[in-house]
């Protein structure tokens, strides 16, 4: 239908409503029997009513063809409809829209660059004409692309074979080659016990680490996993942990302090399977407790007794240790390396007694001097003189007895005379009675020599001065008359 809406002296104005199809009206106009006529083309057109892309993949492998498909439906006249795919404002493919509803599909390669990018397609009607320029954009929502890497290769898993029980170790798990490597989630688990691992990230790797707690209830082989999960994939690796029990073996002594020529039982006892070795003798047969009797002497003191448990855990031989000492109580020995009997010194030197005594408790050493019991302290460097030269009784005490030991003490006078002073020797070094025996018969013999020299000497000068008063008697006879 058509209404007029102005008019003029030679022109009308009508209003076209509800106008179907593409149509021509004609205009016709009279004018003295003359008539004119004139058309125009008008063309209906429709935007569509629906453009929408297809919903992507949540992820997309790198590397892979990803198609993108674009669903139109109205729009009208289909002629001048096409429909653009893109890429954020990038043109990746323009086709016409055919059928109803129309269906435009493209494929692209997902690539690295791709990831985070949106994509979307858009129709133009085109309606362009000498006159005018008509150009309808509808455009669909955009859908965000994520593009990812996951290698074929699986985790590398870092873990200890064994674990004892009460004892906390580290596990790694660590992959390469991700994309984008923040992405990646790290799942560790040890059998249904959950790990919180902390996890560094690097260029395009990850590394998840996290502590494991052997517990008890744990106790025998279990199987650790880790899975790292990326674009809705996972790569998996597993290895084996074994947890075992394996306390130190007990050492016992029936008594770790005793008295000499007392017997002790020493026992030790370990893991059931375990084999123990007592002071380096293994148990026979082949077994987790081993014991043996000893008769404590004064040896025996401050003897460290051994025990060791071996245990085999995954293939590996695990050893554990204990040791004790054993104390003997005995009484003072007093022998010649520890307290020398004889010592020189000389005079005006500086010398140390040396006189210590051997025995559990320490036993203490006192000497004193045979007649006036004087003291002469052990241990203590001294300015040598005559005066302490003598028989010196050293005593060593302690709770389980004493003993008593005699030391001389001789000492070199600075005088000519060479003598003892007192009768005793004590030196830094052994005294040298060899020596003092040399000197004193060396001087023995340069005195007799001396003497026959002189004697001898005595003897000549006498034959001299007679033989020269018989010459001078001779003389005066032959010089006398007769």
């Amino acid at each position: 239908p058509k209404e007029l809406v102005k008019s003029g002296t030679n022109w009308k104005t009508y209003e076209l409503s509800d106008i179907q199809n593409d149509s021509t009206p004609l205009c016709f106009s009279n004018c003295d029997k003359t008539q004119t006529t004139a058309q125009v083309s008008i063309t209906v057109y429709s935007l569509p009513k629906r453009v929408e892309l297809a919903p992507l993949p949540h992820w997309q492998p790198v590397g892979e063809n990803l198609t993108l498909r674009c669903l139109v439906e109205g729009g009208t006249p289909r002629n001048n409809l096409s429909v653009v795919l893109l890429c954020g404002d990038k043109e990746l493919s323009r086709q016409p829209a055919v059928g109803e509803p129309a269906e435009v599909t493209t494929m692209v390669q997902a690539g690295k660059d791709n990831d985070g990018a949106n994509f979307s397609c858009r129709t133009e009607l085109d309606l362009q004409s000498q006159k005018e320029k008509l150009l309808f954009q509808n455009s669909s929502v955009p859908r965000q692309l994520r593009t990812f890497v996951l290698p074929k290769t699986s985790p590398h898993l870092v873990a200890p074979e064994r674990m004892e029980v009460g004892t906390q170790m580290r596990v790694d798990c660590t992959l390469d080659g991700l994309f984008p490597v923040l992405e990646a989630q790290v799942h560790l688990a040890l059998k249904d016990q959950r790990l919180e691992p902390t996890v560094t990230y690097n260029k395009d790797s990850l590394c998840a680490s996290a502590w494991v707690k052997a517990n008890i209830e744990e106790e025998g082989t279990q199987q650790l996993a880790c899975a790292v999960t990326l674009g809705g994939q996972s790569q998996r690796t597993w290895g084996n942990v074994t947890i075992y029990s394996f306390p130190a073996p007990n050492l016992t002594l029936s008594q770790p302090n005793v008295s000499e020529w007392t017997e002790v039982r020493v026992e030790c006892k370990a893991h059931a399977r375990a084999v123990v070795t007592l002071n380096g003798t293994q148990a026979e047969p082949p077994g987790p407790s081993a014991h043996f009797l000893l008769n404590a002497s004064a040896e025996d003191d401050g003897r460290i007794i051994s025990c060791t448990a071996a245990l085999e855990v995954a293939g590996k031989v695990l050893h554990k240790i204990k040791t004790l000492e054993l104390r003997v109580l005995y009484g003072p020995r007093l022998e010649e390396n520890d307290c020398p009997g004889k010592w020189t010194w000389q005079e005006g030197s500086r010398g140390t007694l040396r006189c210590q005594a051997r025995g559990n408790p320490t036993p203490k050493v006192n000497c004193t001097r045979k007649g006036d019991g004087s003291q002469l302290f052990t241990g203590h460097e001294m300015l040598v003189n005559r005066n302490i030269s003598g028989t010196y009784m050293c005593q060593a005490t302690n709770r389980q007895g004493e003993v008593t030991r005699e030391v001389v003490v001789n000492v070199i006078c600075k005088c000519q005379c060479l003598g003892l002073g007192r009768a005793g020797a004590m030196s830094l070094v052994q005294p040298s009675l060899p020596l003092f025996v040399i000197l004193v018969t060396a001087i023995a013999i340069l005195g007799t020599v001396g003497t026959a020299f002189y004697l001898y000497n005595r003897q000549r000068k006498i034959r001299e001065y007679k033989l020269q008063k018989a010459q001078e008697a001779a003389a005066m006879k032959l010089n006398t008359p007769p």
